[in-house]
Formats: structure tokens, C-alpha cells, sequence
């Protein structure tokens, strides 16, 4: 059996608590609203905390968030919706979004993965038996 390429910031590698991650996000500069915490193969997740305002650009690859803490409103696209903490976001590459009038205590997990450009939407489609 091959040995893992993990990365995390943990001792572990594959477990990071949010406590950990958290830290890491006060520990960075300021102005930085989020920190690198687990890497395998091409997924990439941070801990991400903003403040005030979401000063967020399009990413070049597919992303998901879970809402750790907080609430507030998502802006996807031409959408706009409430979350709340354990909610889970998906961003196709290329999208603007955003997160609006949330919560002191919010923060999310995101994970990018896949290839530059993101998934192609019409490969792998789920059809309901």
C-alpha cells in the first residue's frame, strides 16, 4: 500500500478541528481572511473567516462550503439565499459569489477541487431511478 501525500496542519493526517483551523485564520496577517489546513491530490481545503464583508472573487476551480458557525445570506450567482451553520454550499468555477450580512461568529469549511476550470457540468449528470 502506498503511503498517503497528506498535508495538515494537525498532527494527524486526516483530522483538523475547527479550534485548530480557527486559530490559524487569527495567526495569519491581518487583512488574510483564511488559512490553509488539509491537502490531498488536487483538494484543498481552508478555514475561512471573514470580516466585516466577504471580499471574494471568482476561484478558477470548483468549490464547497460547509458552514461551521454562523448565519447569514449566500449570493451564487444571480441567487440569493439564507444559510446557517451546517449547511453546505456548492460554486461552480468562474461564479462571483459571496457571503452577506452574517454573523459575527461565522466561518466555513471550503474545499476546492478538481481541475482548473471546474467540472464540466454535463459529464457524470445523477439521473433518479
Amino acid at each position: 500500500m502506498k503511503t498517503e501525500k497528506n498535508f495538515t496542519t494537525s498532527g494527524h493526517p486526516r483530522h483538523v478541528g475547527i479550534t485548530e483551523a480557527l486559530a490559524l485564520v487569527a495567526r495569519i496577517r491581518e487583512g488574510v481572511t483564511s488559512a490553509f489546513v488539509f491537502e490531498h491530490g488536487n483538494m484543498q481545503v481552508k478555514m475561512y473567516r471573514p470580516t466585516d464583508s466577504d471580499p471574494q472573487k471568482p476561484h478558477t476551480r470548483d468549490e464547497v462550503y460547509i458552514v461551521a458557525r454562523g448565519s447569514g445570506w449566500f449570493i451564487n450567482g444571480a441567487d440569493r439565499h439564507a444559510f446557517q451553520s451546517g449547511d453546505m454550499l456548492f460554486v461552480p468555477a468562474g461564479v462571483e459569489h459571496r457571503f452577506d450580512q452574517f454573523t459575527a461568529d461565522f466561518c466555513t469549511w471550503v474545499m476546492f477541487y478538481g481541475p482548473e476550470g471546474g467540472e464540466r457540468r454535463d459529464r457524470g449528470k445523477r439521473t433518479e431511478e
